[in-house]
């Protein structure tokens, strides 16, 4: 017992496993996967918060509303101010104007009006925001980049339709992430397939990540992601 106590036990390094999201396919326009690409772990390696999604899903929807709704009220309906009849001796109920609420063409009791319904969030919390959706697309294996080097000059929409299908994501929401949202053969042939949606990579955000279910990242689109919205290449 005395020998094995005077043993020193050696302590083994616990071995970090790479996360299973650090790489995304590279696929073709037939549905084949042709390679792999490695993703930067400042974007695609946060950590969930489930607080700041919700916020940024609330400012968002909330700075989408016009507020412009109006209605017009007694004072501002145009129309005579003379009185409706006599005060007395009709056996009716008084009546100021025909511009009374009651009356058809009049003004609108507690109608709505013009309203500013926009909130802020500043650009360190939009920007996490945006990481963390990614992540969660990453970890979900619902990123992919798409290699559309094959495309012809003419738009062909069942070229798109078909990797859809190979690719298994037809009739599934697909965003398409392009680095430049040009009129070329490739955008007029994704518009045409109603499940599916463009956007630049610059003007990408949380929302339009977690409304879909499935991220394709468009050729160069990836990298021109990280140079727009990584700290190194930062405006």
């Amino acid at each position: 017992m005395a020998a094995q106590e005077g043993k020193k036990i050696k302590k083994t390094k616990a071995v970090k496993e790479k996360p299973a999201h650090d790489e995304v396919s590279v696929y073709d326009l037939h549905g084949k996967p042709i390679k792999t690409e490695k993703l930067q772990k400042e974007v695609f390696q946060h950590k969930d918060n489930p607080a700041l999604i919700a916020q940024y899903v609330r400012v968002y929807l909330n700075n989408q509303r016009q507020g412009t709704s109006s209605t017009k009220t007694r004072s501002e309906v145009s129309g005579t101010t003379k009185k409706m009849y006599k005060q007395k001796g009709t056996g009716r109920a008084r009546h100021g104007a025909a511009k009374a609420n009651l009356f058809r063409g009049g003004g609108v009791t507690f109608g709505p009006k013009p309203k500013e319904y926009s909130l802020n969030l500043n650009k360190k919390q939009k920007k996490q925001a945006l990481f963390i959706s990614l992540t969660q697309k990453a970890r979900a294996k619902s990123i992919r980049v798409l290699d559309s080097s094959d495309m012809g000059k003419e738009p062909k929409t069942s070229i798109i339709a078909q990797f859809l299908t190979a690719t298994k994501l037809s009739g599934k929401k697909v965003l398409f992430i392009l680095s430049k949202l040009e009129k070329t053969s490739f955008v007029l042939s994704v518009r045409n397939i109603k499940s599916s949606d463009l956007i630049q990579s610059s003007t990408i955000n949380p929302y339009e990540i977690l409304n879909h279910d499935e991220i394709i990242f468009v050729d160069d689109s990836l990298q021109s992601f990280y140079s727009h919205f990584t700290k190194k290449n930062e405006n």
